[in-house]
């Protein structure tokens, strides 16, 4: 039997415990990887994952169909990977750099745009929590600074030179890499 995304979602409102398992088997794997972009220890990321499902689950009659409901579930598995990073104390933004003037301010061409998703991805993994954290947001989610800041609870120039300070990094890798 196959649900329409409607359908699913009217079901899971119901708490029809087949239909939350259709929804969780036929999204677990994408979410999965959007834990994984965050929390690089597989297993930890997993439990983020199944905390994630659960607010999702408890949270559906909220979905009022207005945007992506891949999206609404993509926030609250963003939300909760960064709840365990906070928690974890394993989310350590750097403070405002002192002279951001110094780095090459000029990313045209950025380094996301250089490599094949899987190398960025590898990459990222090699990232301190922070930079990799504030790149996944912005470059990847579409957040914007002020989001970011608000999100992590810091200023929008931390935000912006965090990414700045990620994409130096990631060039510097990509040079050896």
């Amino acid at each position: 039997m196959i649900l329409t995304e409607k359908e699913l979602i009217a079901r899971c409102q119901q708490q029809d415990r087949v239909a939350q398992k259709w929804l969780y088997d036929r999204y677990a794997a994408k979410m999965f990887s959007v834990c994984r972009r965050y929390i690089p220890r597989r297993e930890d990321a997993e439990d983020v994952l199944i905390e994630a499902f659960f607010k999702i689950f408890e949270n559906i009659n909220v979905f009022r169909s207005v945007g992506s409901f891949e999206g609404w579930m993509r926030r609250i598995v963003v939300n909760e990977a960064l709840m365990f990073l906070r928690k974890n104390k394993l989310l350590t933004v750097e403070p405002d750099a002192a002279d951001l003037n110094t780095l090459e301010m000029s990313v045209s061409i950025g380094v996301e745009q250089q490599l094949a998703v899987q190398d960025i991805l590898k990459l990222l993994e090699k990232l301190p929590t922070g930079y990799r954290t504030i790149f996944n947001l912005y470059v990847i989610e579409g957040f914007k600074h002020q989001e970011i800041a608000d999100m992590l609870h810091i200023s929008i120039n931390t935000s912006k030179s965090q990414l700045i300070l990620a994409k130096e990094k990631l060039r510097k890798m990509m040079s050896n890499y």
